[in-house]
């Protein structure tokens, strides 16, 4: 086993068990973690604290109690999400943090029901508007008055500070692999490739950092190869579960970049180091420095011609939709790229999303189909 693929191999292990990796940071630093719901939440004040951030994304569970407290149209990830806080999954962690860019995380965070305190803030969606940075900056500071008060110690802005160093490092080297790896698809897989990505949610982001530029100067030692498979993009929230990722294995499909929330999203824009205060600065990472998302308010669509960029920067020979079931923010924008890959002629393929399926078969067929047209 080469080196890359023993790095792959661990963080793969770490992603498939999350509580093994909060355990394992609660005996080796005494301290608990903080349960953080998607879509994007102000880790950095988390970390200063010197407690571990957990993503929280949702899991393959069988849903039954969830039924009682979200409505039959939430999508699969907050569905999952609260079955698996009925199940107790998440009693351990110190606190748990909701955004409510959504209408369904409105919802979630109404209807939290945990052991673990819980603590809602909201983004303000239509950043244009003047005063958008310092209403997130006091939603933010909200956030650290009361973890201060869960944990009973101050937050400190000086902590807060290097914690934004750290995780600019990490989502620098985050972005750095990305384009790397795209370079090397017979090395990292679609599979392996997420595997690296999703790990940091449940790592300290310093250790994960040093993983992944370990995996990048391998890489880089490495000849490049002549791919003789075809390359995508993938544009969604999740491209997930594994199986899903097999079937673009299968089909000889390297992932050359992509737009996913729980993904490159999660890297895309850093914490300004200058321009205010600790929370200032941070709520301009989503007010200033965000794009391209689709929870935000963009009239422009600035997403669309993002992705045509995308295709034409990397090579790749088409798009792959990643529709979450019920995600009314991304269905709302699908026809507005479709339309302009149409005008491009990029080709593209939408596949619909829902965590909870066992059955992958359509989609295999579809995209069997895509990728005879390339």
């Amino acid at each position: 086993m080469s080196k890359v693929d023993t790095i792959i191999s661990e963080l793969q292990a770490i992603a498939s068990n999350p509580k093994k990796a909060m355990d394992d940071y609660k005996a080796e630093t005494g301290k608990g973690a903080v349960g953080m719901v998607p879509v994007y939440t102000p880790d950095e004040i988390v970390y200063a604290a010197g407690r571990l951030p957990i993503g929280c994304w949702g899991a393959q569970v069988e849903v039954s109690k969830a039924r009682a407290y979200l409505p039959a149209f939430a999508c699969s990830i907050m569905q999952s999400i609260m079955e698996l806080e009925c199940n107790g999954t998440y009693d351990d962690l110190e606190a748990v943090i909701f955004s409510a860019p959504c209408d369904t995380l409105k919802c979630m965070g109404q209807k939290w029901k945990g052991k673990c305190p819980s603590i809602q803030f909201v983004h303000p969606q239509n950043v244009v508007v003047e005063g958008s940075t310092k209403f997130l900056a006091t939603e933010y500071q909200i956030v650290r008055e009361k973890l201060e008060g869960i944990f009973g110690e101050k937050i400190t802005d000086e902590a807060i500070d290097k914690a934004i160093a750290v995780y600019n490092e990490h989502r620098a080297t985050m972005r750095e692999f990305c384009e790397v790896a795209a370079q090397y698809p017979q090395v990292i897989d679609p599979i392996k490739r997420h595997a690296v990505i999703k790990a940091g949610f449940f790592m300290d982001k310093a250790k994960h950092t040093a993983a992944v530029k370990e995996i990048i100067a391998e890489l880089k030692a490495m000849p490049v190869q002549p791919w003789d498979g075809k390359k995508v993009i993938l544009t969604g929230i999740l491209a997930e579960p594994n199986e899903l990722l097999q079937v673009l294995v299968d089909n000889k499909l390297a992932v050359v970049a992509d737009d996913l929330a729980q993904e490159s999203r999660q890297f895309r824009a850093d914490v300004p180091t200058e321009g205010g205060d600790v929370m200032t600065r941070l709520a301009m990472q989503w007010t200033k420095n965000m794009y391209g998302c689709s929870l935000l308010t963009d009239r422009a669509k600035g997403r669309t011609q993002m992705l045509v960029d995308m295709v034409k920067n990397t090579g790749a020979d088409a798009v792959i939709a990643c529709m979450m079931k019920f995600c009314d923010p991304e269905e709302f924008d699908y026809p507005i790229y479709f339309k302009k890959f149409n005008e491009e002629g990029i080709k593209s393929l939408k596949i619909e999303i829902e965590q909870q399926a066992n059955s992958f078969e359509q989609a295999a067929t579809r995209v069997q189909a895509l990728v005879e047209t390339l």
